[in-house]
Parts: C-alpha cells; structure tokens; sequence
C-alpha cells in the first residue's frame, strides 16, 4: 500500500500545503491566505478542506494518508499537541488543534503540530544549510524573529515545547514597543520586519525627515523593501533603521552563542533580500563582541520557499512509516 504525508507551513499570511510520497518527493502543493479574523475551530475547518482537497487531487485514499505534520507561529505544547497562542494570528490561542483534526481526519492518522521555527530547523538541518553539523541553530528573520535549536542531531524543545522564543528576550525592559508577546522591550520589538516599521513611522511622527515616504508614497505605506533601497541612497533615517536592526541583531546571535556554544547558524526568512548586506553586518558586529578565535559559520537557508512544508513533512517519523 502506498503511503503519504502531507506537510503544512501556517504563516500569518499565507498557509502552504505539501503531499510527500514514501521517497520524499513533493507531489503537490498549494497555498492561501491566512485569515487572522477566524476562530480556531474555523481556522482548522479551512485546513481540513484543503487536506481533502489535496487527497482528492492526488488520488489519496483515507488510508494511505498516514501524517499531517503542521508548522505554525505559536507558541506550542508540543506533548499535547495545543496552541498556546499566536502573535500574528491572535485568535488561535488555547486550543488543542491536535485532538481538533484528529476528530475531523481519523485517528489513524499521525498528526503533529510544531513552532515554525523548529520546523524550518529540521528542514535545513536534514536536507539544507546545516547538514554534517551536530548542533545548528535555525533564526529566520522576517515579520518575526525566533530560532529553532538542534542539539546532538536533534530538535530540541524544552520543558513544554516552544524552545527557541529568543527573539522573545527581554533587552529592554519597560523601554520600546509592545510587541504581540505582550511585553515591553523585547528583542523582536525592536528589529524584526514588522516592528522596525513602526520605528521609522514613529520617528517620521516626531518630524525627521526621509526618503522613504517619498518613496513608498506615504508614510502608512513604508515596507522593509523601502527601507533598504533609501538605506543604499544614504537616507539618514533609513541608515538609523539598519542600524538598529542589526546592532540588536548581533547582540541576539551573540548571545544565544555564548549560551548554546553552538557555531552554526542557518539563517532564512524575508529580510535576507533587503537590500543592505543585513547578513554580513550581523556578522561584522557579531565578530567585534566575540572574543575568541574558534570558527562559527553563518550560513543562509537552502530550501527555498518549501522550506516550511518540507520541515513540517519531517515532523512526521518517516522511519515508522517504511
């Protein structure tokens, strides 16, 4: 009997889907928007449909459907297979979507839920950037930021699951932005894609001066594309903001090695393609704090888009499955 598994990468905008045959190869895929206005049960009840969905096109019968395997952004009890809650999809909180989809899909089926981040650790660890490493630290750097933690050959979760929250650190205490997490001052508030937005918008309010509104024309509209193509112009306000990003982004990667002592670090994420060279300035400012001469590798993401899904996929013990 044939077997399949399909793996799901749950943004907060979009939820990809992938159908894995016995050999790993990806059969099918789709996406659509995440929609943050949802409640859980009706945010599962769209999966659901597009896993049937993606049955009926791939010719998969309910038995040969042995795991679904589900990256999302939460914080998760990975035991019990529960959202704990969700920055960019505040709705999906206290919910135990495991026993949620095992309802609605059968019990037979092997379903296991997972941080993002620990998700797109796997993926690269089995398959990109981190192969032949022991130890490996995934840090995607996008809307958010977090990390995914290999230990030994394996991911590490922590006492309840969501291990890997360090961009959820606090550097600030009670200075900055409200973050999702509910805390003032956390790291994220102050570099990730989405917060470093507000910076620049809060700093344009107080009455500096910047190209970027000219550019993006208004200052609602001002993304992370237009912040680095003024930062390449020489735009004052723009340099503050790359600044800043990757000032407390070295600091993040910094501490996190002295913590870890772990020396390979995978990045991946939307805001490796801005223009700026964010990477290697990490790096630059990474290597003036650090002390010692021992070799630490900062690597990109191979993967690709189907990162997400193809680490979700391995959620799933394809051991068991052969």
């Amino acid at each position: 009997m044939k077997r399949f598994i399909i793996g799901i990468d749950v943004g907060g905008t979009k939820t990809a889907y992938g159908v894995f045959d016995e050999e790993r190869k990806i059969l099918a895929t789709r996406r659509h928007s995440s929609n943050p206005k949802l409640a859980p049960e009706e945010f599962f009840d769209v999966i659901v449909e597009n896993i049937q969905a993606l049955c009926t096109e791939c010719n998969i019968a309910p038995s040969e459907l042995c795991g679904v395997g589900i990256g999302m952004p939460s914080f998760i009890h990975f035991d019990e297979g529960r959202i704990i809650k969700t920055v960019n999809l505040t709705r999906l909180k206290d919910f135990r979507a495991r026993d949620y989809l095992q309802r609605e899909l059968g019990r037979d089926i092997q379903i296991v839920l997972d941080n993002d981040s620990h998700t797109g650790a796997l993926a690269e660890h089995r398959h990109g950037a981190g192969r032949n490493f022991q130890h490996m630290l995934y840090c995607p750097v996008s809307t958010g930021i977090s990390s995914g933690i290999i230990i030994d050959g394996r991911l590490f979760h922590g006492s309840y699951g969501w291990s890997g929250e360090s961009g959820h650190m606090i550097v600030t205490p009670g200075e900055g932005i409200m973050c999702g997490c509910e805390n003032v001052g956390c790291l994220m508030s102050w570099c990730s894609g989405s917060m470093i937005v507000k910076h620049v918008q809060s700093w344009i309010n107080s009455g500096e001066k910047t190209l970027m509104t000219e550019l993006a024309g208004s200052m609602d509209t001002i993304t992370t594309e237009h912040i680095g193509e003024c930062f390449v112009r020489g735009d004052a306000l723009a340099t503050r903001a790359v600044e800043q990003m990757t000032t407390f982004m070295a600091v993040w990667i910094y501490n996190l090695y002295v913590t870890l002592n772990i020396n390979c670090f995978v990045f991946g994420g939307g805001l490796l393609n801005m223009k700026g060279n964010l990477l290697d300035r990490i790096k630059d400012k990474f290597d003036a704090y650090n002390k010692n001469d021992m070799p630490v590798y900062f690597k990109t993401a191979e993967l690709g888009e189907n990162f997400g899904i193809i680490g979700a996929a391995e959620l799933i013990e394809w051991t068991s499955l052969t």
